[in-house]
């Protein structure tokens, strides 16, 4: 997972993690891995959901299911790969929350920036909200790696995939100011010098520390929505959108693999759908100009 495929440390624990809840529960029905059949993973997959677990995590679990499988089949850990045939949950595309840009403003105005972290916590929302960014990249973003006369930044992503991302005017001033004004005044911790965001202890900020952050600001700010680090990023890439952006720079900039994950974007609300169909559908308009010529 990490050498040959590059996945994150994340994934590779939630994987892990799902191997070992398979195990035990082949362990309890006194089944060995080299002995596993299509029905027993049925059944499995059946206790999940049974068990009232969400059909994404169902999926996910699969993913790492079948990744192993494949993996023991190649080394010849096993005979044959009995997860070919399994399917998973169906799914259907959940469009995360999407905030408006005076929702943006609201939670800006309501940082304390007399708080030894207020200048922190500005600049982290504008870096993720101006850029897009994962919230490991924002975690594990580093000072050496900003160009602030040129206005981007280099992250590295899922797979250990850098690219660069443009940096807003916003982001670059506050990622300035608290650079300036209150990261000097941190215990900054060795092997963390590097480091944009930091804690009031000197060390990286972990996810579930923006993850609580925003959840506490959004309630601050009055804004009624289910906000977590991916609500600025999915808002990042849907303004673009809708100011007219181009889905393939879109989909560089956020660094999805493929052009169907940025797709989900495309969520255009029915009423303004109908009216492009309107204005620049042959048929429609042939129709609109044959109604004004008997109008006159």
């Amino acid at each position: 997972m990490l050498l040959e495929r590059g996945l994150s440390d994340n994934t590779r624990e939630a994987y892990l993690s799902d191997l070992d809840t398979l195990q035990s529960y082949l362990r309890e029905r006194g089944i060995d891995f080299d002995e596993v059949q299509l029905c027993h993973l049925e059944d499995y997959m059946a206790e999940l959901h049974d068990t009232g677990i969400a059909p994404r995590s169902i999926a996910r679990m699969l993913s790492g299911l079948k990744s192993a499988m494949k993996y023991m089949k190649m080394e010849r850990l096993i005979g044959s790969n009995p997860s070919l045939l399994l399917e998973g949950p169906r799914l259907g595309r959940r469009l995360p929350e999407v905030l408006s840009v005076e929702d943006i403003d609201a939670m800006l105005d309501a940082v304390d920036l007399e708080s030894v972290t207020g200048r922190r916590n500005r600049a982290m929302i504008e870096t993720m909200y101006g850029c897009g960014l994962r919230v490991s990249e924002l975690c594990n973003l580093q000072i050496s790696r900003i160009n602030f006369d040129e206005h981007f930044l280099i992250v590295t992503g899922k797979g250990s995939k850098e690219r660069l991302v443009p940096m807003s005017e916003p982001s670059i001033d506050e990622i300035r100011l608290y650079l300036r004004e209150e990261r000097p005044r941190l215990d900054i911790k060795p092997g963390e010098e590097d480091i944009v965001f930091l804690n009031v202890r000197g060390h990286r900020l972990t996810r579930q520390m923006v993850f609580t952050f925003l959840r506490r600001l959004a309630a601050e700010a009055g804004v009624d929505k289910t906000i977590s680090p991916h609500t600025l990023r999915h808002s990042f890439a849907t303004h673009l959108l809708e100011g007219g952006a181009n889905l393939r720079a879109i989909q560089q900039m956020l660094g999805h693999e493929s052009i169907a994950t940025t797709e989900i974007y495309l969520h255009l609300d029915t009423t303004r759908l109908r009216e492009e169909i309107l204005l620049h559908h042959p048929r429609n308009r042939r129709r609109s100009t044959r109604g004004d010529e008997s109008r006159q």
